[in-house]
């Protein structure tokens, strides 16, 4: 038996979450075109016969401008210090200097395999340059191509993994996807659409915190509040006369129905925090520990 933690890391849309959905088959991971969506460490445990692989997305790695990010950080920090294998993901579209300087500052100490990503179409292109560039450096042990979005290369990358993986027992239950509650995800999938809907700032102003979750006969029922720093964002949110909230309900709804396989009553309220990014109270009881 096989046995190890896999932790992906990389710059802001490098396509870590992608990636992550993409060995699950399930989507654990939020995804959207805009930088910081994840903010969290979000493992997905993957049990076949003879192995288990504990996936770890992490944020992408930034220079913290306020608290929330330094907590973001954190979950990079605390990854990669468990890691038994990085992932070392770059868009081959992206700058290659600003990726190389992250992986050096990281100064791992498991090994690596570097990750092209979006290696498909005019992507192919790309490929070679990057190859070129990264070849040789300290960190990397071995250069994988894939297209996380079309599961290009995936398979190959999983076999890879394996491979390298250190003999162990599992360190979950066979029947486990997660090691976080449902509520965490529910909220995720809120503030996908959150991204998804509203441009601009608002989306990295806001949070989500589920306070009701309650699993009745024929459906379960989620209150949650978005919270938003001012009273302006909060207008925004809501939109004229409710339109906007509206909208945003409906569609978090239809994801986390099919999230979770059952029907959904969701009722969303918008609350102000100002500064909550900065107040270590309220990014604890966002989730943000």
């Amino acid at each position: 038996m096989k046995a190890g933690f896999v932790n992906i890391f990389g710059k802001p849309n490098a396509g870590k979450s992608t990636l992550l959905n993409a060995f699950m088959g399930e989507k654990l991971a939020i995804v959207s075109p805009k930088v910081q969506t994840t903010r969290h460490r979000i493992k997905g445990i993957l049990t076949e016969p003879g192995y288990q692989i504990i996936f770890s997305d992490t944020p992408g790695i930034i220079e913290p401008r306020y608290k929330l990010h330094e907590k973001m950080m954190q979950a990079v920090k605390s990854a990669l210090e468990d890691a038994d294998l990085a992932l070392l993901m770059v868009d081959v579209y992206d700058d290659y200097t600003e990726s190389d300087a992250i992986f050096t500052a990281l100064r791992l100490k498991a090994p690596a395999l570097l990750v092209l990503n979006k290696v498909d179409g005019k992507g192919k292109a790309k490929a070679a340059a990057a190859r070129e560039f990264f070849t040789g450096k300290s960190y990397v042990k071995q250069i994988v191509e894939v297209s996380a979005l079309q599961k290009e290369g995936v398979p190959e990358l999983l076999q890879t993994i394996v491979d390298l993986l250190p003999e162990g027992e599992p360190f979950f239950d066979e029947d486990n996807l997660t090691d976080l509650p449902t509520r965490f995800f529910v909220g995720e999938l809120i503030r996908e659409q959150i991204y998804q809907l509203y441009q601009d700032e608002i989306p990295y102003h806001a949070a989500v915190l589920v306070q009701e979750f309650k699993e009745k006969s024929t459906l379960i029922k989620i209150m949650a509040d978005i919270i938003v720093q001012r009273d302006t964002q909060k207008g925004i949110i809501l939109g004229e006369k409710g339109k906007m909230i509206r909208e945003l309900g409906t569609r978090a709804r239809a994801e986390i129905e099919q999230f979770l396989g059952q029907k959904v009553f969701l009722e969303l309220f918008v609350k102000v925090r100002p500064k909550w990014r900065d107040n270590d109270l309220h990014l604890r009881e966002y989730g943000y520990n």
